[in-house]
Parts: structure tokens; sequence; C-alpha cells
């Protein structure tokens, strides 16, 4: 039975991306407008023409923002398939020209990531918060209600994580189909009672806006931006389901059913301008009301569930790429291999999550804090494109800097509006991404020094091979794996057996590891092994930053080189260093302290490389640094 083509499968890849790469961007018009014409501090007056100057800035921003910037061209910067800015960091490192250039465009990039965990904390408090805010709208008795909800599906949301997303995302697709459906015919019921919104597809409705109130329309596009704050997930979730997909669910669902439902709301404000407490609801019936806040709330809980994923999905290749310490990992399928778990990352996102709901205490609130993330990481992702579209695409200087200057004009015109609400709770995702990027380049500056003490005082392998080839050492049966970090010198490790024990295996292989710049490492791929003469092997296992770290399965495939493990006559060699801090290092002092703290507290080799337990020896060593 052949396997169905790209074509046959297109409507169901389609339908898959709805559920998972729309529903942040698809839950904005739960507050966006609200922010707009109802925030207490900048609220825009609700006039004829301030409310089609501010539809025509909406339906401008969600077409040249989403559909030109992202679909036409963000999309085509992939590293073998994947997107993201982890896969992006990845792709620029391997082109880039000069050490220098490399360092700070990874820098850039890895903030770019510090900032999405500031998205990926505010997401789930302001989507599920402004969905339950609803039952406000249906009665004022719900109002105390409205935190403790929201907390209730929250806990609910993060308590299911650790069962995998798998059974209930096949849910995902239908249901948000229905919420866009829902969004575009609330909006048509709206338009037909004030047409005339139609006429703010034009821009010279933004234009007129911007020249008669200056001021107040920069202002405004704070709020007008929470309407693409879900832009990013087109790219960071691309991998999963192609381009095709995910630019046919835009084209042919999203952008209209988004476009319709903000004309509908525009609509109600110039019949209703006191419905703007809650324009969203406002424009369902009374029969439809809690239904929507039933619907939102799935909605919601779906736009929520996709950041989650993301965050361990950037925890993971983060990782794997070196900027993050070992973390246990659960992968929750069998046949989706980007399906995980990351047990500690989902329960301090959580804390967090409450922390924002209590903190904040409205989604108004939490909106303020919202924009500067997204607007950031945009701007990263469109320096970090040009340098791919110059280095990988072959483009010119002026064609590449014409096109990609005029996106970096929008996003700094949206983060500067942005900035201005850092003291309204702008500075909290700055602060979770400052600290965030601290963590990472510790991590990695602190392995790069561990790494030098440990080569100052190694052996070259090939030197010990051939003493050990003219001696006696007594010989034990079985198999010893030593895994080192340099494939090249004798692991230390190895050197402490030989020592307390007297005595080698009988076959002795020095496993190193490594996490390539690509997505995935084929299995044809997957092993090296060198036979360097004796008793001694030398293996290399390599994966991509977004494989399955599975060692025991990679050393079955020595067998088709010769080389036979038998795991159940294997042991495993690892090194547990214990690390002193100095002053006057390479490192600061204080740094030096948070890198020891970040490594004691890192989960272990075996866990993360699945060794056997039963199969291990520790041998430990200390490392002054």
């Amino acid at each position: 039975m052949t396997a169905p083509s790209s074509s046959q499968r297109l409507p169901a890849l389609t339908l898959a991306a709805l559920g998972v790469v729309y529903g942040d961007i698809g839950t904005s018009p739960l507050y966006a407008l609200k922010e707009v014409f109802g925030n207490a501090d900048h609220a825009v007056p609700i006039t004829p023409e301030n409310v089609l100057g501010i539809l025509s800035l909406l339906a401008w921003t969600l077409l040249l923002v989403v559909t030109v910037k992202y679909a036409a061209f963000i999309m085509r910067a992939n590293n073998h398939g994947e997107g993201g800015i982890m896969a992006l960091i990845a792709l620029v490192h391997r082109n880039s020209q000069t050490a220098r250039q490399t360092r700070a465009l990874v820098v850039l990039g890895l903030f770019g990531a510090a900032l999405f965990y500031g998205d990926g904390i505010i997401t789930p408090a302001i989507s599920v918060l402004s969905a339950v805010e609803g039952l406000e709208v249906a009665t004022p008795a719900f109002k105390p209600w409205v935190i403790p909800i929201t907390l209730g599906i929250l806990f609910g949301l993060f308590w299911v994580q650790r069962h995998g997303t798998g059974r209930v995302g096949g849910l995902f697709g239908p249901i948000t189909t229905l919420w866009f459906v829902a969004l575009g015919a609330l909006g048509i019921a709206n338009i037909v009672q004030a047409p005339q919104v139609l006429s703010a597809l034009s821009p010279h409705h933004a234009a007129a806006f911007f020249i008669a109130q200056p001021g107040l329309a920069f202002l405004s596009m704070g709020a007008v931006f929470l309407a693409v704050t879900g832009a990013e997930t087109l790219y960071a979730d691309m991998g999963h389901f192609g381009t095709r997909p995910v630019r046919l669910a835009w084209l042919g669902l999203v952008l209209p059913a988004l476009t319709l439902n903000y004309f509908g709301q525009g609509a109600l404000l110039l019949a209703e301008p006191a419905a703007i407490a809650h324009p969203f609801y406002h424009m369902a019936p009374d029969w439809a009301l809690y239904p929507m806040v039933i619907l939102a709330g799935a909605a919601t809980v779906i736009a929520s569930q996709a950041v989650i994923s993301g965050v361990y999905s950037i925890t993971h290749q983060a990782i794997q790429l070196g900027y993050a310490p070992r973390m246990h990992v659960q992968h929750t399928s069998s046949s989706e291999r980007g399906q995980i778990y990351l047990p500690g990352v989902n329960w301090a996102l959580f804390l967090a999550v409450v922390a924002v709901v209590l903190g904040f205490g409205s989604s108004s609130n939490v909106a303020a804090a919202y924009g500067i993330s997204v607007s950031g990481t945009m701007i990263i992702t469109t320096v970090l494109v040009y340098a791919v579209a110059r280095r990988v695409w072959g483009w010119g200087a002026l064609q590449s800097g014409l096109l990609f200057g005029a996106f970096l004009v929008i996003d700094l015109a949206f983060f500067s509006a942005n900035l201005l609400k850092f003291a309204d709770g702008g500075w909290f995702p700055l602060s979770v991404a400052a600290a965030i990027l601290l963590l990472m380049t510790t991590w990695k500056q602190g392995r790069a020094l561990l790494k030098a003490r440990r080569d100052r005082d190694a052996m070259p392998l090939d030197a010990f091979v051939q003493s050990m080839s003219a001696g006696s050492v007594p010989t034990v049966p079985g198999t010893a794996v030593f895994l080192t970090p340099n494939p090249e010198q004798v692991p230390h490790s190895l050197l402490h057996s030989l020592k307390h024990y007297k005595s080698l295996h009988e076959r002795v292989v020095i496993l190193n590891v490594r996490f390539t710049d690509a997505p995935y490492v084929p299995e044809a791929r997957r092993v090296r092994v060198e036979h360097l003469g004796g008793r001694f092997h030398r293996v290399e296992v390599r994966f991509g930053f977004m494989d399955r770290p599975d060692l025991p399965g990679a050393l079955h495939r020595c067998a088709e080189s010769g080389l036979a493990c038998d795991l159940d006559n294997t042991s495993f060699f690892l090194g547990r260093e214990t690390m002193i801090p100095r002053r006057k290092s390479d490192m600061s002092w204080w740094r030096e302290k948070l890198f020891i703290a970040l490594s004691r507290n890192a989960g272990t080799v075996a866990d993360y490389f699945g060794l056997p337990p039963n199969r291990i020896v520790e041998l430990g060593a200390q490392i002054v640094l």
C-alpha cells in the first residue's frame, strides 16, 4: 500500500496546522480592540474616523506583518525544514564568516529565545483570563470567581502535560476551525449593521488617523500589535506541517476570519460605544453568550498549549546545542519524536503563570506586559533572517537591505510603542529574558572553561593506546564504554578506572556524542566506528538538536561496523566532576558559582541518554576552574 502523497495529506495537515499554529493569534480578538479603545491610560476616543483608522491599521498590520513578512519571506529561512529561533541560530552559526560576527548574532538569537519564555508565561495568563472574563458579561455575580476559575483551568492545563498532547491534539484542529468560523460569523452579523466599516480596508484611513492624531496613533500601536502576537508561531511550528499547509490555513480561513471579526467589533462600537467594556462578547446574541465563553475557553487552552509545547521544544533544543544544562525529558509519543514533556520546566512555568495572574489581576493589566517580548523577538528574527538572505540565499546588499530594512522599521515602530508600557508591566518579560539569557550564556561559557581545564591535563589518546598495546594489563571480560567530550584525548574516567582496578576490559570503547546544528541526523549517519588497534575502539554518535538522544539504540548500530555491543555485558563509565571556583579566572567568580550551581542541579548523563542504570560506574574528580 503506497503512502499518501503530499497533496492527499494537505487537508489533514492544514487542519492540524489550524489547531497548533494559529491558536495564539486566533484568540487576540478577545482583547486587542478592547485595549485600543478601552485602555484607561491612553484610550482612543470612539469616533467614526478613529474606528476606521484603527480597523485600517489592524487590517494592514495583519497583511504586512503576518502575510508578507512571515508567510512570504521569513518561512523561507528554514534549517532543513525546521523553523524557530533556535533553528535560525544554528543556521546562522553554520554560515557566519567570522567568529566575531558569529558570536554577536548567536547572542542576539539567544536573547530572542529568552524573550520567548516571557511570551510563554504571559500567553496562558492573558488568553485564559480574557476568556473567563466573558462570564462577567453574562452576570456581574461571576466577577469574584474569574481569578479562581482561571487558576483552576491553568492547573488542569499544566497537569495534563505529563500525559502528552497526542490524544487531545486531534481535537485541536476541529475546535480551532469552529472558533475561526464563529469569529467570522460574529463579524459578518455585526458588519451588516454598519457596512461602512469595510471602507477601512483602504490604507488611507490609517494614514489619515496618523496625520490627524500622531501622538495618539503611536500610543495605539502598542494595543494594535496584540493582533499579531502569535505570528512568530507560523515560523516556529512550520517544521511540523510544512510551509504549504501553514500558508493555506492562514490565507484560506484565519486571515479572513480575524479581519471580519475585528471589523464586526468596529461596527458594534459605532452603534454601541458602551460595548467597549468587552466588545467581543457583546457581538454575540444573548443565547450564544455562554456557548461562546465555553468555545473561547477551549480556544485559549489550545493557544496556551501551543506556547507551552514551544517552551519545551526550545528548551530541548537549547540543551542539545549546549546552552542549557541537561534536564529530565520524557518522550510522550513513540511515533512523534517532537512530543516531549519536561517536568521541571512545566511546573516552573506554571508557577510563573500563576504569579502573573495573581499579580496583574486582569487581562487588561496583563496586556501591558505582552507586546514587548513578542515585538523584541520579531526584531531579532528580522536581523537574523537578513544575515541568512545575504549568506545563504546569496541576495545582494541592496535587495536584502531594502526588504528587511522595511520589515525592521515596522518592527521597531511596534517595539517603541510597546516600550512605553515598560513601567506598567513591560519590565516583566524583559526581566525574565535577561535572567534566561544570563543562565544560557553562563552555562555555555562555563562548559567551555571546564573543557579548557580538562584539555590542559589530558593525555593524547593515540599515545595511550600505543602504550597499552605494549603492556601486560590484566583483561576482564565484557565491554567498557567511556563517555568523553573530546575523542582525541583519554577520558579521565578511563585513567581513574585503570588506576583503581589495575585492569582493562576486553573491548574498550571511547564514546563521543556530538549534537549537530541540523535538526535531525539520518539513522544511516548516526554512528561512526574507528578501530584504534587491539582492544580499543573510538565511536562517534551524532544527534540533531531535535533528535531524541537514545544512546543504547545508537550503540546497536555499531554491530554494522564490526563492533557488537551487548548491553547486558557492557559497563558505562562516567566522570563526575566536583568543580571548585577560583578568583582571577577566565570567568567572573560569581558566574563560576552560578555555573557550579547549575551543574549540581543538572540532570544526570545516564538519564539524559537513556543508559541502563544497573550498568553504570561513576568515577569522580576535582577540577579547579
